[in-house]
């Protein structure tokens, strides 16, 4: 490791603090570094050096962003209640460096190692740490990355193992948080420094590139900086010209996600021009574009459309009169500073409330994943909203007012409107855009005027809306409306879909105490206070069913077993007709208690499939209706008293296997692009997987593509979902929903 990384005194520190002219309290800062240098006294770290060289390099790290007193004090005490658990605590911290340092420490303190490879509760209640320390204090982040950026830095006197391990999770959450943050020369060596570890045979081919083309354009370069230069000054600009090369972990993004070719990234070369005024950036821009051709469509102004994490920059691409393209970005210094240090800048120049108030409106969507994570129990899920939220590129669209929302890239019309406000959302009956009316479900583009249509008759929302909106905050939002409005038909779904599943593993042979006594040691496992409150979690989704099946037929044969002093014969298939209660009555695959010779049929309101939870309806002269229990009709129709008796509890005799009942009537609605061949391709790949097509027609077209209705041949749910996920991946293909609207 290189020497100029371990120091064990704040020398530099204090000489980097004293060069940015602000007025540190030197003397506190000094407390601080003899504390901890006291405290870890007699460790070591992995490559031998002292301990305390550690923190020194954080807090120099931290100074380079021109951090505040406390936040200095706390880099340089970050790992002393952790490490050294014996010789102090938070209550002493507090007490020799004050209230703040303290919670600073203790917000890095509870910021333990994130599995990234472990997608269960452990990872989510460390992500839910971070979260929740970043959302009281956004400093403790800032510690915690150039904590990070300096173990990366010196990573190699890890385990091989160890530092895969390390460099996995820097590139799958920090340094994304760090671009969130927009602090991208953190970011950028987090993501060099990764790739080392992670791909070394393909960051070295990258850089010796990267190493042989700068040597054969250097004349190049250095003659569109004289070009650039010599012009900015006939116009009387200050300014600063920097060149630089594309980072390497930038060409490998670019050329193992998008499949291009060294020759295909235009922006390899850049030149960053810094000017005084934002004025001077337009007028900077202009003179570019006089001197060079620009490239079509590689125009970006982030100046008056600036991105969440406060990034404002001009880009442009054109192509000098070598036929190479260059990236030119222009910005002020104030810009430059932000673009460099993100949210931390505003440390530098902030001033007073209003440069807080700022700050906290563009951290809101910390707020919105702790929403998300608030409104489901479901790790994947809350882990699928930090990915999307934190790793995805941004769209920028505009309300009919000009106000900039930003969401993330693959939004759509739903997440909009609840962007812009809950109320809106629930009110929303439809929307445009650019002034033309367009599905809920459309795609946003950069740039593009939205406007929701709102009805103060709406219903709210559609449970359906959860499935196709992309932002954990308009999912959460949804959520809390039917926790709110429709508990009661969350009570009644919720409970359906888990007496479904109890009756398939007991047979049916399972009292209502039976029933109740299972759930309640379900519910009280994930916190429930009541079986209520877990079957309404269940029907407003914040419960997926899913994550207790596993764990189910233990919790059954724990209750019925307790009920029957009796040792039950093991069940073999050769007695599973013998056990089967004799009041039940087989039919199309399905099994309805209490019913004797009625004749099946499957509602054509939802056309229920093996593997779906079911429940019968007792018609007057036309057998026994079976629907979805989550069947509209179904939620309804049981409000109605007179009707309880008819309503009846059935399901599938053998969901796993219906080949012994043929194809059921599956609906499929699609929304494909409005090009020549794509029903071809559709009838083609359901030709090829032998799914017979029973009805097919389009129901409505314009300019934004069209829909097919096909009613189809499906043998089960699981079945089903492959002719989904075939569907899926034809070009062209949008979005597939079951059933029709």
């Amino acid at each position: 490791m290189s020497n100029s990384l371990v120091r064990t005194d704040i020398t530099r520190l204090l000489s980097i603090l004293a060069a940015t002219g602000k007025n540190y309290d030197t003397e506190k800062i000094q407390k601080a570094f003899e504390y901890a240098k006291e405290l870890h006294e007699g460790q070591m770290r992995a490559d031998g050096t002292p301990y305390i060289s550690h923190p020194v390099a954080v807090a120099e790290i931290l100074a380079g962003l021109e951090l505040d007193t406390d936040s200095i004090c706390a880099a340089l005490l970050h790992d002393t209640v952790e490490d050294c658990a014996d010789k102090t605590n938070l209550k002493e911290i507090e007490s020799r460096f004050g209230k703040e340092v303290a919670g600073l420490v203790d917000g890095l303190t509870k910021i333990v190692l994130m599995q990234v490879e472990d997608k269960e509760e452990a990872e989510i209640e460390n992500l839910r740490k971070m979260l929740l320390a970043m959302s009281r204090d956004i400093r403790v982040i800032f510690i915690k990355l150039c904590d990070r950026l300096h173990n990366m830095r010196t990573l190699d006197a890890k385990p091989d193992e160890k530092r895969r391990m390390t460099a996995l999770e820097t590139m799958h959450v920090y340094a994304p948080l760090a671009h969130r943050l927009g602090m991208q020369r953190i970011k950028q060596e987090l993501e060099g420094l990764s790739l080392q570890y992670l791909d070394p045979i393909g960051y070295r081919e990258i850089q010796n590139y990267i190493e042989e083309k700068y040597g054969e354009n250097l004349n190049f370069i250095e003659k569109i900086r004289a070009q650039v230069s010599k012009k900015l000054k006939e116009n009387k600009i200050h300014f600063s010209l920097e060149g630089r090369i594309k980072s390497v972990y930038s060409i490998y993004k670019k050329m193992y996600t998008q499949n291009k070719s060294f020759d295909e990234i235009y922006d390899f070369y850049a030149m960053r021009i810094i000017v005084d005024t934002e004025l001077e950036c337009y007028t900077a821009l202009g003179l570019i574009h006089e001197m060079f051709n620009s490239v079509p469509g590689r125009f970006k102004d982030y100046i008056s459309t600036p991105k969440p994490n406060l990034y404002r920059s001009l880009h442009t691409t054109v192509i000098g009169r070598d036929g190479i393209p260059f990236e030119v970005q222009i910005r002020t210094w104030e810009m430059h500073q932000i673009a460099e240090y993100g949210i931390a800048a505003h440390w530098k120049y902030k001033s007073g409330a209003t440069s807080k108030e700022e700050i906290d409106r563009k951290l809101e969507w910390i707020a919105g994943l702790l929403e998300a994570e608030d409104s489901t129990r479901d790790p994947d899920e809350f882990l699928s909203a930090f990915k999307t939220d934190m790793f995805h590129d941004e769209v920028f669209v505009f309300t009919p007012k000009g106000d900039v929302i930003s969401l993330p890239n693959g939004a759509n019309v739903i997440d909009f409107a609840y962007a812009v406000h809950s109320a809106i959302g629930n009110k929303m009956i439809g929307g445009k855009i650019n002034g033309m009316i367009v599905p809920i479900d459309r795609t946003l583009q950069n740039g593009e005027i939205v406007e929701i249509l709102t009805s103060s008759s709406a219903k709210g929302p559609s449970r359906d809306w959860l499935n196709i909106v992309k932002t954990s905050s308009a999912r959460s939002k949804i959520r809390a409306w039917f926790k709110k409005e429709q508990k009661t038909d969350n009570v009644i779904l919720g409970k359906n879909m888990v007496e479904t599943e109890i009756r398939k593993i007991c047979r049916g042979s399972v009292t209502e105490a039976q029933r109740e006594e299972i759930v309640k040691g379900i519910s009280e496992r994930f916190g429930y206070n009541s079986n209520e409150d877990f079957y309404n979690a269940i029907g407003y989704g914040g419960l997926a069913v899913s994550k207790f099946i596993n764990r189910l037929p233990d919790d059954c044969k724990r209750v019925v077993h307790l009920e029957d002093d009796e040792p039950k014969e093991p069940l073999t298939p050769d007695k599973v007709q013998l056990r089967k209660p004799h009041n039940m009555h087989s039919n199309g695959g399905v099994v309805v208690d209490g019913e004797h010779g009625c004749m099946i049929k499957f509602a054509k309101c939802c056309n229920p499939l093996p593997g779906d939870p079911i429940i019968g309806f007792v018609t007057k002269g036309f057998g026994i209706s079976i629907h979805k229990i989550d069947c509209p009709n179904v939620i309804s129709g049981r409000k109605i008293e007179e009707n309880a008796d008819r309503w009846k509890e059935a399901y599938w005799e053998n969901a796993e296997d219906a080949s012994y009942t043929g194809f059921y009537e599956a609906l499929l609605q699609i929304w494909v692009d409005d090009r020549i061949g794509i029903l071809a391709e559709i009838t083609a790949v359901l030709a090829e997987m032998r799914v017979s097509i029973l009805q097919i027609n389009a129901v409505s077209k314009n300019e934004d593509g069209s829909i097919l209705n096909l009613k189809i041949g499906c043998k089960n749910t699981d079945h089903y979902h492959s002719i989904v996920s075939r569907l899926q991946s034809l070009a062209g293909v949008r979005r597939i929903s079951r059933g029709f609207a």
